[in-house]
């Protein structure tokens, strides 16, 4: 959280409070949680906010590089990494718990960043979601 208030105060931005609060969901959990489910897990400690003010904060935050949205789950986590804003993100999803990871690597950048452009393609939101089992899954 301290990552996220030093970010915003650096750009002028205001983390008010229901950013805090979607933000803090999302860092409560390794899981990727829809905008739905993040209501339900605020209306359980307060009042229950309207869907169009849990999107615009899960929009500010994912503008600002706090979350990611995880595409083929239609459900957002949060950043734990300090990437760039525009590094590839590869978001590590266990088929068991699922639970994410979140990895990212300037030579897989640079190389399908190079490919794009040979192809005379840009990409606009560089992310990779790769499929596997956890650590924690693999042992178990």
């Amino acid at each position: 959280m301290a990552v996220a208030e030093a970010l915003c105060a650096q750009r002028g931005q205001r983390l008010t409070p229901i950013r805090r609060k979607v933000l803090a969901t999302l860092l409560g959990t390794h899981k990727p949680l829809g905008a739905y489910e993040i209501i339900e897990r605020l209306a359980l400690k307060g009042p229950r906010p309207a869907p169009i003010t849990a999107y615009r904060a899960l929009e500010f935050l994912r503008e600002n590089g706090l979350v990611h949205r995880i595409e083929s789950r239609n459900a957002f986590v949060a950043c734990v990494h300090n990437h760039a804003a525009r590094a590839l993100v590869v978001f590590l999803i266990c088929e068991h718990c699922g639970a994410v990871g979140e990895a990212s690597s300037e030579q897989v950048t640079a190389t399908l960043t190079s490919a794009a452009r040979a192809a005379g393609f840009t990409p606009k939101s560089p992310v990779i979601e790769l499929t596997g089992i956890c650590t924690h899954c693999r042992v178990a």
